[in-house]
């Protein structure tokens, strides 16, 4: 867990600190899939500014994660770019919307921080590639290496009322 001692700065309002920290990313589990970031740790851009009532922070970095592709199992890589800020303020009474979860006891702790940005960051599916079929329902067969298609294999007899109801239906109603 990397963490930046917040004490020690020495700001007055208006005043900013611009830093570059090595920061340690933590391994994701995601739809139940481990995913890695690569490299395990970055150089973050850090910016503490002073404002009137508290702390403005900004962190910067780029990082790339790798893991399976939530379509197809196969390896699957993405690349993030983060920019995040928060607020702090230095009023202890302040509710939570004043006061950011990461600042505990004068210490900003980092890798929260980037966890968390990169989650956010992350798109709705990772995956290999933006036109990949995934698997086959029918028989888990990889489709982007052999697409095919099922022929039309017998109803299971527990269906068979169902099926006849949307046949009924899609004929235009139930005959007389």
């Amino acid at each position: 867990m990397t963490t930046f001692p917040l004490r020690s700065l020495r700001l007055r309002s208006g005043e900013e600190m611009r830093d570059t920290v090595q920061v340690a990313l933590e391994p994701f589990v995601l739809g139940g899939q481990r995913y890695l970031p690569v490299p395990s740790s970055v150089d973050v851009d850090l910016v503490v500014q002073r404002a009137t009532s508290g702390d403005v922070f900004r962190l910067a970095f780029a990082t790339r994660l790798h893991g399976p592709c939530m379509r197809c199992l196969e390896d699957a890589v993405c690349d993030l770019s983060i920019d995040v800020r928060e607020y702090h303020d230095a009023d202890p009474e302040a509710g939570p919307d004043l006061r950011t979860e990461y600042v505990v006891d004068d210490l900003l702790d980092l890798s929260a921080w980037a966890r968390d940005a990169i989650a956010d960051a992350l798109p709705e599916q990772v995956v290999c590639r933006p036109d990949c079929a995934g698997l086959c329902a029918v028989c888990g067969m990889d489709l982007n290496r052999e697409p095919h298609t099922h022929s039309d294999e017998p109803v299971d007899s527990r269906w068979a009322a169902l099926e006849e109801l949307r046949d009924e239906l899609a004929a235009g109603g139930p005959e007389a």
